[in-house]
């Protein structure tokens, strides 16, 4: 699967949320624009890290953050979705059914600081 295509990187996020037993986001404005973000991400940086938020370029301090991201775990389990919105329980449309769901962050701040730091050498 060649994930720096939309085709490839669609293919990779469906087997992602069917081994997690996640749904995917059906809105399909907000799903193409997740999906262009991990294709420029993949084509830019090498590795898809998040879309919705800020990479460096590293990949060791950006780790955390290759999608699905470290913290989706947690995030779909508590709030029925992932950060970006990508990912959803399983039962997201039938209890949540929200069109967006604000998700708060919960990459540690010393981790962003990090990125930032590393952005301005």
């Amino acid at each position: 699967m060649d994930m720096e295509t939309i085709d490839g990187m669609k293919e990779y996020v469906k087997k992602v949320s069917q081994k997690n037993k996640w749904i995917l986001n059906k809105s399909s404005k907000a799903f193409e624009d997740l999906i262009s973000g991990l294709v420029f991400n993949k084509k830019t940086y090498g590795y898809q890290s998040c879309p919705c938020r800020l990479a460096s370029g590293n990949r060791e301090l950006d780790r955390d953050l290759i999608c699905p991201c470290d913290y989706s775990f947690d995030d779909v389990k508590e709030f029925g979705t992932c950060y970006c919105n990508l990912y959803m329980r399983s039962d997201y449309y039938e209890t949540i059914n929200s069109e967006f769901v604000i998700v708060p962050e919960r990459r540690p701040a010393e981790k962003e600081n990090a990125v930032m730091i590393y952005l301005k050498k």
